[in-house]
């Protein structure tokens, strides 16, 4: 498509431009021209090493000036525009053409690009009456099962994570990777029928374990919720940033985490600060949770791992099952709170994740 606009661009400019002058790939080949025969034969047998030419700095050989543009953002050369002449005039048009040609293309890429397109999607850049109308523009699977991965780069090395996740996964028609900020990167995975939250989970574990243990980059990935078409690709990604956010308050031992698993805690999040303090001064009218001692709560926190279970609890804490029941009678004098009775149990535990919620530091969210 590049090379078709190309040509009716250079076909209006050889009017303003008295010289033979086109556009070639980096193998050589024409595929603009002022002479549109010429379009489809190699350029003199001259193929551009364009790795030479990183600074896309214009230069000449037989008689010709020659000046290597690419897409934006792109860091090499794609094609490079000849003009006739080795004076400044062909440097010059040289230059101008390759610009113009460059933003041409560019507002091609953009417009019609389906990663940048899912992109803007999940930005909340694309009008909704508009999404319908663009997916048929760009031929997308609209029935197709789709789910947003976030991944956060908490360490880096100089390998690019961007590029080790794009060659995990390499079908670009099913497949979306862009980078959001220098720190997030977004995986937009289309999924097979009865894919289930583990098997996300899964694929973002053998993700975070490639780029951990091959190229010593620590990540968080966030999971959203599987949706159908492209309409909720937005919703999926504000989940798999929720996801991450939550995370890091309530399950800080985990780097992966899933919003269909955050359960209570995506509710807990989204309390205000002061409902919250009230919650915890009605909680613990007898006694402030601070009284309880670092031993008490770890019991507490494997009381609730095992269900409730005094035989079970008291097996993994290793203690005789008359001492786990002495630490409960303890823990309901010091808060009117029996966490062998469900109700009271339930209380406790969202208390205690409110607690921590309030207590965490507002720099990590």
């Amino acid at each position: 498509m590049s090379n078709r606009l190309f040509q009716n661009a250079v076909i209006q400019m050889r009017e303003a431009i008295e010289r033979d002058f086109g556009v070639i790939d980096e193998n050589g080949g024409v595929i603009a021209s002022s002479a549109p025969e010429k379009v489809g034969s190699k350029r003199n047998n001259f193929s551009i090493e364009f790795g030479e030419f990183e600074s896309q700095a214009a230069f000449t050989n037989e008689g010709f000036t020659y000046k290597p543009f690419g897409s934006h953002g792109s860091s090499r050369p794609e094609y490079a525009v000849w003009v006739e002449g080795k004076d400044d005039v062909a440097a010059n048009h040289a230059l101008m053409i390759s610009i113009s040609l460059g933003l041409i293309k560019q507002y091609y890429d953009e417009k019609y690009d389906r990663s940048n397109f899912i992109k803007n999607i999940i930005l909340d850049n694309v009008l909704p009456g508009d999404v319908g109308i663009k997916s048929r523009e760009l031929h997308f699977n609209t029935d197709a099962s789709r789910v947003v991965f976030l991944v956060n780069i908490i360490t880096a090395t100089d390998i690019s994570a961007f590029e080790i996740i794009q060659n995990l996964f390499p079908d670009k028609s099913k497949d979306f990777v862009f980078s959001i900020t220098e720190r997030d990167i977004v995986l937009v995975k289309e999924l097979r029928a009865n894919t289930q939250t583990k098997d996300l989970e899964k694929l973002a574990r053998s993700i975070s374990d490639t780029l951990s243990g091959e190229f010593f980059t620590r990540v968080n990935v966030g999971i959203g919720a599987p949706i159908v078409g492209i309409r909720d690709l937005a919703r999926s990604f504000k989940e798999a940033q929720m996801a991450i956010e939550v995370g890091k308050v309530f399950d800080t031992d985990k780097n992966i985490v899933s919003y269909s698993n955050l359960g209570i805690a995506r509710l807990i999040y989204h309390l205000p600060t002061t409902l919250c303090d009230t919650f915890i001064a009605e909680v613990f009218k007898r006694g402030s949770i601070e009284s309880l001692d670092h031993e008490t709560l770890f019991t507490i926190q494997k009381f609730f791992e095992n269900n409730l279970n005094v035989s079970e609890t008291s097996r993994r804490l290793f203690v005789h099952r008359n001492t786990l029941v002495y630490r409960l009678d303890k823990i309901k004098k010091l808060t009117g709170l029996d966490l062998r009775e469900f109700e009271h149990a339930i209380v406790f535990k969202i208390a205690l994740m409110v607690k921590k919620y309030l207590s965490t530091d507002p720099k990590i969210l």
